[in-house]
């Protein structure tokens, strides 16, 4: 795609969210950079994305001192043993989606003597190709995770299922949202709730969420074979 196409996209889309969430929120929009090259990231950056979230840590390893000054987020299932290219240089981890990542993050965070900001990420469609904590769990899981050194909760992140029953999809950004609206009743820190891609994110803007992670409708058709 042509550099022009993608600050064509990156203007559209955030003419489009500029009126924030039902809520009064601004909706902060993250650019899903997987596969995508340097230049287009950048490309992006200059038109004004909130963020740039890699999926893969290798891929962030290698494209992130190339890249001009913007937050950096991680979207992607982390490794345990991956956490290393990243710790203190990711701003927001939207995918802590089990207890033993999120101890490694604390644990490299403390000896770095710094705090990462994480997202809860829930399975809300309770899928078994999903990571993430149940929702049952949640409230417990962010207890629990709140009192870790080294980690920052700072709200949620989620993944609807791939499916055209908007009611569904609906409902399930409502459970989110009222998790979300209980949590900052815990906590000070909490300030996103990360939920909408490419193919649901106005549906998830309506529904309460202030964080959406678009690769597709800013970068065009992802390429694989890069």
């Amino acid at each position: 795609m042509e550099k022009s196409k993608i600050f064509e996209n990156v203007t559209r889309l955030k003419a489009e969210i500029q009126a924030g969430n039902p809520f009064g929120e601004k909706v902060l929009l993250v650019a899903a950079t997987k596969t995508q090259t340097v230049e287009a990231i950048n490309e992006a950056i200059l038109a004004g994305v909130d963020a740039v979230a890699e999926n893969k840590p290798q891929e962030f390893r290698d494209k992130n001192e190339l890249l001009l000054p913007c937050s950096r987020h991680f979207i992607g299932h982390l490794q345990t043993n991956k956490v290393k290219y990243l710790i203190g240089k990711v701003e927001l981890y939207h995918s802590c989606d089990r207890d033993d990542l999120a101890m490694e993050l604390a644990r490299r965070s403390v000896a770095q003597g710094l705090v990462s900001d994480i997202l809860i990420q829930v399975n809300i469609g309770e899928e078994e190709t999903k990571g993430g904590y149940a929702y049952e769990t949640a409230k417990e899981t962010f207890a629990r995770l709140s009192a870790v050194e080294g980690l920052r909760i700072k709200g949620f992140m989620a993944m609807l299922p791939d499916s055209s029953n908007e009611g569904l999809l609906r409902a399930l950004c409502k459970k989110m949202r009222a998790l979300y609206e209980w949590a900052k009743t815990q906590s000070p820190n909490i300030e996103y709730l990360s939920m909408g891609m490419s193919g649901d994110y106005a549906l998830c803007i309506e529904e309460g969420s202030n964080v959406i992670r678009v690769g597709s409708t800013i970068f065009g058709t992802r390429n694989y074979a890069n």
